[in-house]
């Protein structure tokens, strides 16, 4: 008899899976390895697929691509058999892999299991998709590490570097075509090994991403940064902590062997004026080594670069709970003319808050009707400035609007309240400044409660 595990991913090929996230996201499908890759307004999110929860060994027979416009709601949008790559053949080790784009083209890196890197090529992001070279990328051998794992870093030059490895991680620059090297792979030189497994060791599935300048290194859900993309390489620590992750996404050790820095394989994106982290899960009933989920979080950086520890919880990202104490407003999904920045108070701020600034909030679930919104803001503008409240988005219709006094100085929070006029239930929630010349106010929190008689 097919197990509970195997029959529900069965229902999501035939019913074209749609689901509502919060984490893990798409449930019980053995959707494993997120890495997520930004094409126009989609989120597409190249996947591999472990088949069953009852097997021993791992058991990946090809990869997935599946997409999202809101990080909620994920469709299955392709799939990549291993008889479509050099490969010619079924094949049970389809392990990590990563999408990039150029000129027009989707590239999509993945490894035949742990000795090689290949790549395919196709018009649209999911594919169909045909490979170029007919023989591995990375060849087995080309370097003293496992190749495989892959990861693309786009420069912002237009270069773009192709990282791996195992413990041992090399970076190699691609050719403008994508699909041949450049250079030969040069090691990345780390000042710590530490990860998962302890001090002198780091991990697999090394991932690199910049920000303002600074390349970060990552694996699992360490990090380390340089101002170099070849490195040397600082080590940081890791953006999994035990006090930020919720105990629904925990484990007792007692019932199942577990840790929150195994097999994390972690991935960092940005969208929307927002960065995200991207990694496997373990924590729910009936998953194992060999059968994973997915979750995403917020990660918010430091003034100096580094990464504050995420939190990893049930709710997940680009959706929200009207009945939390309250919504910190670093964690919005969309934003314009805005900056997230240490706040004095601890924690983050929305800072640069100007007139016609955006900050937006869907899928607010457990709105109250006509429920009371509060604001814990900050303004040095001598005339403060208002908060409108829409709904949906800056033409949507006015729910409501606060105005914000002058609090005294930047660094002096006050909590402001207003009335909205909305329907109770699931709501779309898009905050437009408006006011002076300037850095009108700054926000840490928003919340939502019930109105009062």
């Amino acid at each position: 008899m097919k197990s509970l595990f195997a029959i529900q991913t069965l229902l999501c090929f035939i019913a074209g899976f749609r689901a509502m996230a919060g984490n893990p996201i798409v449930p019980g499908t053995g959707l494993a390895d997120p890495h997520v890759t930004i094409y126009g307004d989609r989120a597409y999110l190249y996947a591999t697929h472990d088949v069953s929860a009852d097997t021993k060994k791992f058991v990946m027979t090809n990869w997935w691509v599946w997409s999202s416009v809101d990080l909620v709601n994920w469709k299955q949008e392709g799939t990549l058999n291993p008889e479509d790559t050099f490969l010619h053949r079924p094949f049970a080790e389809c392990w990590a892999t990563f999408g990039a784009s150029k000129h027009g083209k989707y590239y999509w890196y993945f490894s035949a299991g742990p000795t090689e890197i290949g790549v395919v090529v196709a018009d649209l992001p999911a594919g169909p998709w045909k490979d170029p070279l007919g023989k591995p990328l990375v060849p087995k051998g080309l370097t003293p590490t496992e190749e495989r794992d892959p990861d693309i870093l786009m420069d912002d030059d237009g270069q773009a570097y192709l990282v791996y490895g195992t413990f041992h991680y090399f970076v190699v620059r691609l050719n403008d075509d994508l699909i041949s090297l450049a250079e030969s792979p040069r090691p990345l030189q780390l000042d710590r090994q530490f990860g998962p497994y302890g001090q002198g060791k780091t991990d697999d599935k090394p991932s690199l991403h910049k920000r303002n300048g600074i390349y970060y290194l990552s694996w699992s859900s360490f990090y380390a940064m340089s101002t170099n993309v070849y490195g040397p390489y600082s080590y940081k620590g890791s953006v999994i902590v035990p006090e930020q992750v919720a105990p629904e996404l925990q484990v007792d050790k007692a019932v199942r062997k577990y840790d929150l820095w195994h097999d994390r394989h972690g991935n960092f994106f940005t969208w929307h004026n927002q960065w995200y982290y991207a990694c496997n899960d373990k924590s729910q009933p009936g998953r194992n080594s060999h059968f994973r989920d997915s979750c995403l979080s917020y990660v918010h950086y430091r003034d100096n670069g580094e990464m504050a520890p995420i939190r990893l919880d049930r709710i997940g990202v680009g959706q929200y709970d009207a009945a939390q104490a309250r919504i910190e407003a670093e964690d919005y999904f969309d934003a314009d003319k805005a900056e997230i920045r240490e706040c004095p108070a601890g924690g983050f701020e929305v800072r640069d808050l100007r007139e016609g600034s955006r900050l937006v909030y869907p899928n607010v679930m457990n709105l109250p009707p006509n429920a009371t919104i509060s604001f814990s803001v900050a303004s040095g503008h001598s005339g403060g400035g208002t908060i409108e409240i829409h709904d949906g988005s800056a033409q949507g219709r006015l729910l409501g609007s606060c105005a914000v006094p002058g609090t005294g100085g930047w660094d002096q929070y006050r909590t402001i309240s207003c009335a909205l006029t909305n329907q109770p239930g699931t709501g779309n929630c898009c905050l437009i400044f408006r006011g002076g010349a300037g850095e009108l106010m700054r926000v840490d929190w928003l919340s939502f409660s019930a109105k009062t008689s």
